[in-house]
């Protein structure tokens, strides 16, 4: 039985997985005396895919905030990303389907190029992949399945089995591997969940109208439903990235429907803010659920975006979140392995949760108080609701500062 030793281990090679282990190296060449030469294991279940630089659709985009792409850029991937698919949106729109209440977002308002970036998660993926490749002392070990973990308390290490019988020792084991994460469940975190009862359908559309670079959220009686800007083709802008969320039953009958019928459906939810639906392309259905593990570490042990924490998407900033958490970690890590300490170091993993878990429990508190909020059908509440949505967005300051805090920008 093959046996290795790493002094950080990362399982999960998705978009906070690599960003975080490209984060790590980039920070300990750059900013500490150590030399950047820790040794670091990246173990992923899934072969990749190579990805699909046509113009086929990726069901999974990501709505980037300026803070986020300038932790990609940091690292030196987001050019690369930028040369691809990336739709830059200048404004948002919210408003209720029931009511009058309206909020308009603008960047001009605030001085920037942007409110954010939609992006092709594999593309992000890809990128970062790319840029690992060039990392020598980082090794990629996929696929590789997790069959069994224990740790030594008196070491603050971990001991990985693969089935492939390899058996990894890791100083620190992060945890990347998304909302069912084996990691977690594994080293016995404890897990707050329920489930929305929602889930989220979604596809691309091409559209009667252009989308104007304006980022749309329509709010529904059983959920919303958001139309996210997407520019695949030069000069191309009536394209755009969907994601609704329904009741369960509702978006399995959404799913069943034929793509004319799908598309009259979402004719009527969007209000026809971009005219007529022309097309839809390959819809998917994804189940919504919130998690949030009760503390992000033990000795020698850390979570890391949705292992940590998952919430609805309707602010979209579930990858936004990770890519914080990974920034945190890493500034972390650094200061230890420059002082002579383990990466592991339990006091600086403490400081870690210091730093996240306050920041991601009140963003899930707001995007479930939103949530409940808009479905709240009684009439009292929807006035005060469109009353409220109108007079925020007649002063400034509060919503520039709602727009700073979004972007990352303050």
């Amino acid at each position: 039985m093959e046996k290795k030793e790493y002094d950080v281990v990362v399982v999960g090679a998705g978009l906070v997985g690599l960003s975080f282990v490209n984060m790590l190296v980039s920070h300990l060449n750059i900013n500490s005396n150590h030399d950047g030469g820790i040794k670091i294991a990246i173990l992923e279940k899934q072969p990749f895919k190579k990805h699909d630089s046509s113009n086929k659709f990726d069901s999974r985009v990501v709505a980037l905030t300026e803070s986020s792409r300038i932790l990609l850029e940091n690292i030196g991937v987001w050019d690369n990303i930028a040369s691809e698919k990336v739709c830059p949106f200048e404004r948002m729109e919210i408003w209720e389907s029931d009511g009058t209440g309206h909020i308009e977002f603008d960047c001009n308002d605030v001085r920037q190029n942007s409110l954010g970036y939609i992006v092709e998660n594999s593309l992000v993926v890809k990128c970062n992949l790319d840029k690992i490749k060039e990392l020598k002392n980082v090794e990629l070990i996929c696929p590789a399945t997790v069959t069994s973990l224990t740790r030594e308390s008196q070491f603050n290490t971990s001991t990985i089995t693969l089935d492939d019988g390899t058996t990894i020792v890791a100083k620190l084991l992060v945890a990347a591997d998304g909302g069912d994460s084996k990691v977690r469940d594994l080293c016995g975190f404890k897990l707050q969940e329920w489930n929305y009862g929602h889930h989220a359908i979604v596809t691309r559309v091409n559209t009667e109208k252009p989308h104007n670079f304006t980022a749309r959220q329509r709010f529904l009686p059983d959920g919303p439903l958001a139309l996210l800007p997407i520019q695949f083709k030069e000069g191309n802008s009536k394209q755009c990235s969907i994601v609704w969320s329904q009741k369960d039953k509702t978006a399995e009958k959404l799913m069943q429907l034929d793509d004319i019928n799908f598309c009259k459906a979402l004719e009527n939810a969007s209000g026809l803010c971009l005219g007529k639906i022309i097309s839809v392309e390959q819809r998917a259905k994804f189940m919504l659920k919130q998690r949030h593990a009760q503390d992000y570490i033990m000795p020698g042990v850390a979570l890391i975006g949705d292992s940590a924490h998952t919430m609805h998407p309707l602010a979209g900033q579930g990858v936004n979140l990770g890519l914080q958490d990974s920034l945190a970690l890493v500034q972390e890590i650094e200061y230890s392995v420059s002082r002579g300490l383990s990466p592991g170091n339990e006091f600086g993993l403490r400081r870690y949760q210091r730093k996240r878990k306050p920041h991601n429990l009140a963003m899930i508190s707001i995007i479930n108080g939103l949530k409940m909020l808009f479905e709240d059908k009684h009439l009292p509440i929807r006035l005060v609701r469109n009353d409220g949505m109108n007079v925020l967005n007649q002063i400034s300051f509060i919503k520039n500062k709602i727009m700073r805090e979004a972007m990352g920008i303050l």
